[in-house]
């Protein structure tokens, strides 16, 4: 308290010496940050609420504060003088301190008749059960607003055939950020199976994935429209990348998109993929007719026209697996932090931990998307990790002969240094050459060429934040494979 009084009375101090329009935006942003204060301080006292087994009222509260926190930082947005980075920082730290209070099986989300045991308690458990709980968009039932027509019914019977591999896999990797991705979209409204649907055309749950119009991250977002919505570099990483941030910015384009075309499903899908402006044009033209009707539908590009059927069908299955015969894997998606003891890069990681069919790999590389697989992290590093990873990382990554294999096996798939010093001279007289193509990306170029990360390769060719690269460009491979 007496810390609070003293900050406040410097801050009233350097207010009374700046100009009246600065003032006001201080002023402003001070309202803002004590605005995120007291839901941090909320969210926390939630926690503390469900630690003494009351799940329903804590859970409530911490999602009102959730709730609260995030308009305060959309409004930092076009607030001058206030800084966003406080509320995203904020903002990840509390549903972190929700993901550890999970993973430690206290209980998050449990009623007091049920309540897991210790270890069993699953980041899910803070949500409702996936597919079940909010289906409402704007209002309406997304279950009456698909509509089963033969371009949806074809889709769902691709997706249950030659398709449903990648189905599946999206589901997986969903089920591990699910604790990232759902808290976005249920604060907004907006229905869980509309984010699956989204994630299992784009990208099948994988963060690092990149179309060749460049296109990136778990939701795809092109660079410009990602910066409309707050993605984009930000101290060396593309937050396209970032789970969180990237089910952030849908929420904003969808919100954006179903105000100008009237909470129309249909067209809003499609502007996701086809462009907003050319959904709005067609929206406009047609009137009363529907989406679905030939005249509309058939003025769509091919890509469009498969695309939201695709979607619609992906979410149609998420709400009615078994009316299909479709059977989701159980998947624990409760994640915890861990702290490297030794530097290791991921692949390296994923070898020593071993682990049931599909390994840990894609996890750790869903849930630490700011590090490229292949490069060592530094020891002290936090990770965020599946909760049956840090027994398994101390039983076999720290020490031991899986911890050495894994070493030395990945020094096997990296040049010697032998012969980094024999190719020194010849890198510094002429490095390679690389010209950038249409949908290429630091980071694509960066794991194709074997460099030690997008960072370091942008810094070797004098690019600066946002290290924007366009086709045609010529870029030095320095340090590369």
């Amino acid at each position: 308290m007496r810390a609070s009084l003293l900050l406040s009375c410097f801050a009233v101090l350097l207010l009374a010496a700046a100009p009246a329009d600065a003032r006001r935006s201080s002023a402003n942003a001070q309202k803002l940050y004590e605005a995120l204060a007291e839901a941090s301080d909320d969210y926390r006292e939630g926690l503390a609420t469900i630690r003494r087994g009351e799940a329903t009222p804590g859970r409530e509260a911490t999602r009102d504060a959730a709730a609260r926190l995030l308009e305060a930082g959309r409004r930092c947005q076009d607030t001058r003088g206030c800084d966003g980075a406080r509320f995203l920082a904020a903002y990840d730290a509390l549903v972190q301190e929700g993901a550890e209070l999970a993973a430690g099986g206290e209980g998050f989300g449990a009623t007091a008749e049920a309540a897991p045991a210790a270890g069993e308690a699953s980041i899910t458990s803070l949500m409702p059960e996936a597919g079940r709980s909010a289906t409402l968009l704007k209002g309406q039932d997304l279950r009456q607003l698909i509509e089963l027509n033969e371009p949806v019914k074809a889709a769902l019977a691709e997706w249950l055939t030659w398709m449903r591999p990648s189905l599946i896999t999206s589901w997986e990797n969903y089920q591990q950020m699910r604790f990232l991705m759902w808290p976005e979209y249920e604060q907004a409204g907006l229905p869980e199976a509309l984010l699956f649907g989204i994630l299992a055309k784009e990208s099948n749950g994988r963060v690092h994935a990149v179309s060749r119009a460049g296109a990136a991250g778990p939701m795809q977002f092109m660079p410009a429209t990602g910066a409309r919505f707050g993605l984009g570099w930000r101290d060396g990483f593309d937050t396209r990348y970032d789970p969180q941030l990237a089910a952030r910015a849908s929420v904003l384009y969808f919100n954006e998109r179903f105000a100008e075309l009237n909470n129309d499903l249909e067209f809003a899908v499609a502007a996701y993929n086809g462009g907003e402006g050319r959904a709005l044009r067609l929206k406009r033209a047609a009137g009363d007719k529907s989406f679905w009707d030939p005249s509309v539908y058939g003025q769509l590009p091919p890509e469009t026209r498969d695309y939201v059927p695709y979607v619609l069908a992906a979410a149609w299955l998420f709400l009615h697996p078994e009316e299909y015969g479709l059977e989701f894997p159980k998947v624990d998606g409760a994640a915890t932090v861990m702290k490297l003891q030794a530097p290791a890069s991921i692949y390296q990681l994923a070898i020593c931990l071993g682990g049931p069919r599909e390994g840990y790999f894609r996890a750790l590389r869903n849930l630490n998307p700011r590090y490229e697989p292949h490069v060592a992290i530094a020891a002290g590093t936090e990770l965020r990790v599946p909760v049956a990873v840090p027994p398994r990382y101390q039983q076999s990554c720290v020490t031991g002969p899986r911890a050495e294999l894994a070493v030395a096996l990945m020094a096997a798939s990296k040049p010697t240094v032998a012969a980094t010093a024999t190719r020194a001279p010849a890198a510094a007289a002429g490095a390679r050459s690389y010209r950038v193509r249409a949908g290429d990306t630091l980071s694509s170029i960066s794991r194709r060429h074997d460099c030690r990360g997008a960072t370091q390769l942008a810094r070797a060719n004098g690019l600066r934040p946002p290290f924007v690269i366009r086709a045609g460009q010529s870029l030095k491979l320095i340090g590369c494979g």
